[in-house]
């Protein structure tokens, strides 16, 4: 579904992100797991061409990407991007609607009742604008609207950041149910142990280069990995 082959990306002249490779394939969930500043972010904006990458290449779902955003989403590829990006002066409705914008089908009402199952929450607050909404809920309402999409590729951003721990449950536990239905995501997670957890595999960036990879069962007992990222 996703190939990354040999991808720079400089600011200012600075090599953030040194040539790295990495793939995923159709129905996993992988992780990109790293401190802060390795270049985690830096990487998902460039899939999804919201920034410009010096060199390197994109496929996604094997065609090469043109390195424009409105086309790959328009092509199934959705981002919920860190720092939430939700539209504050629409209503919690209108949010989930534009998620299906590019959708032409009959599946959309009932889509938007498995998001209310998602976020129960959500329901309560529709006629709401979204910008007057706690961090939580406006975490909760940009992940349904990319849902919304019905999307190939999830890139999901830093998706538990500055949530309480309820809260954070809740968004692991959607990831986890949408990647048990064959949904295909790729994971930039700063809490490394609960993306571990649910992930199929993984790939730890450290200064902007792949360090290691493999089995996330397999990283999660590394003791490399537990010393530099889970607190062990």
């Amino acid at each position: 579904m996703l190939k990354v082959k040999q991808l720079k990306i400089s600011y200012g002249g600075i090599l953030a992100v040194k040539g790295i490779d990495l793939e995923v394939q159709s129905g996993e969930l992988v992780s990109l797991i790293g401190s802060n500043g390795a270049g985690k972010t830096s990487i998902l904006k460039a899939i999804a061409g919201m920034i410009p990458s010096q060199s390197g290449e994109v496929l996604f779902d094997e065609i090469p990407s043109s390195g424009k955003s409105y086309e790959l989403f328009s092509r199934g590829m959705a981002l919920v991007p860190e720092g939430r990006g939700i539209f504050t002066r629409m209503t919690v409705l209108e949010n989930l609607q534009m998620g299906a914008y590019l959708r032409n089908d009959s599946l959309i009402e009932s889509d938007l009742e498995k998001m209310y199952t998602f976020f129960p929450r959500i329901k309560e607050r529709l006629s709401q604008l979204a910008g007057t909404l706690s961090g939580g809920e406006q975490q909760m309402v940009v992940m349904a609207r990319a849902l919304m999409s019905r999307p190939k590729l999830l890139l999901l951003d830093e998706p538990s950041m500055g949530l309480s721990p309820i809260l954070v449950d809740t968004i692991f536990e959607v990831i986890e149910e949408i990647a048990k239905d064959g949904m295909t995501i790729l994971l930039v997670e700063q809490n490394a142990q609960r993306a571990l957890e649910i992930s199929d595999r993984a790939y730890v960036l450290a200064s902007g280069q792949i360090s290691m990879m493999g089995q996330a069962k397999d990283l999660v007992q590394d003791p490399r990995v537990s010393a530099a990222y889970l607190g062990a």
